[in-house]
């Protein structure tokens, strides 16, 4: 089997790289995640440059618009492709007005920079609990997302952001973790052991890279998610204000989490992406952690 990670480029400053979409060829050829609506003629052109004149599927992580939102497009040019996503996700792929109003809700311009996601025809998608592809395993992932799923296919895991963000800058590793709101931090642990128990293999991240050990990543990431408990619930504990709370976290966690250490080289429009999304899976944990106290 090959397989290649295509960054899908964007027109905004510090999202390159971030997006990408993996490419297997094998026996079947098929894509995990497509990218946002508005950038789903690069990808395309990408696919075509490669020469790749047949995909057989797209299995979605999620349908997150940064990860689905090309898929109508996506389908349209490759009309013997199928999507395979979480089966609580088909309904708002194929009406997806209240996708876009939650994706505007929660990203505001961010959202329109991505673009709204066009409908898929119900027959070109395929719940998870009916897929049984040879040597495909869909694993139930919910954490980042509660309609989150990971992929195992020929030793090779394909993550979404089920284990964080991952990127490598100037050699150095950077792990963040994606825990927007509603989040809930027992699930998320679960859908990490989920995975440790399968064989160690090595993991494909949506944000944007590689690892040869999937063990190894995991257990780092399940560390991290516990590290972040403990520092954001302290300052939950003190009190005050959540935007309040969320700005000292970022602080701290930047000072303190060493899997953030290579925020301080990146490029400052890498930095203030990055900190606009670390204040988003902040905001998860604070709300959880809130809900959590009596």
């Amino acid at each position: 089997m090959r397989d290649l990670l295509i960054e899908i480029k964007q027109d905004m400053p510090g999202f390159n790289p971030f997006f990408g979409s993996w490419v297997c060829r094998d026996d079947l050829n098929f894509l995990v995640d497509v990218g946002p609506a508005n950038t789903a003629n690069r990808l395309i052109d990408s696919l075509v440059s490669l020469g790749l004149d047949r995909v057989d599927y797209v299995l979605l992580t999620h349908i997150h618009i940064d990860h689905g939102g090309a898929l109508a497009d996506l389908l349209d040019y490759y009309p013997m492709a199928k999507a395979i996503c979480h089966e609580k996700g088909i309904k708002h792929l194929v009406e997806p007005s209240n996708l876009w109003a939650g994706s505007l809700s929660v990203l505001g311009d961010l959202a329109k920079i991505y673009g709204p996601p066009k409908p898929v025809a119900k027959e070109r998608l395929i719940p998870h609990t009916e897929c049984n592809l040879k040597d495909l395993m869909v694993i139930e992932t919910p954490g980042h997302a509660l309609h989150h799923l990971s992929y195992s296919y020929k030793d090779r895991l394909f993550v979404g952001e089920a284990a964080g963000n991952y990127l490598t800058v100037n050699g150095l590793d950077y792990l963040r973790p994606a825990t927007p709101p509603r989040f809930f931090l027992d699930i998320f642990l679960q859908s990490i052991d989920r995975l440790l128990a399968l064989e160690d293999q090595p993991i494909r991240y949506a944000h944007f890279g590689e690892a040869a050990n999937s063990h190894q990543m995991l257990n780092i990431f399940r560390d991290q998610l516990i590290r972040w408990e403990a520092i954001i619930g302290e300052l939950v504990d003190q009190g005050g204000n959540s935007e309040d709370i969320i700005r000292s976290c970022i602080d701290l966690l930047l000072e303190k989490d060493p899997n953030l250490a290579a925020f301080s080289i990146m490029d400052p429009d890498i930095q203030a992406r990055e900190k606009v999304f670390m204040a988003n899976g902040v905001r998860g944990f604070v709300e959880f952690l809130k809900d959590k106290k009596p």
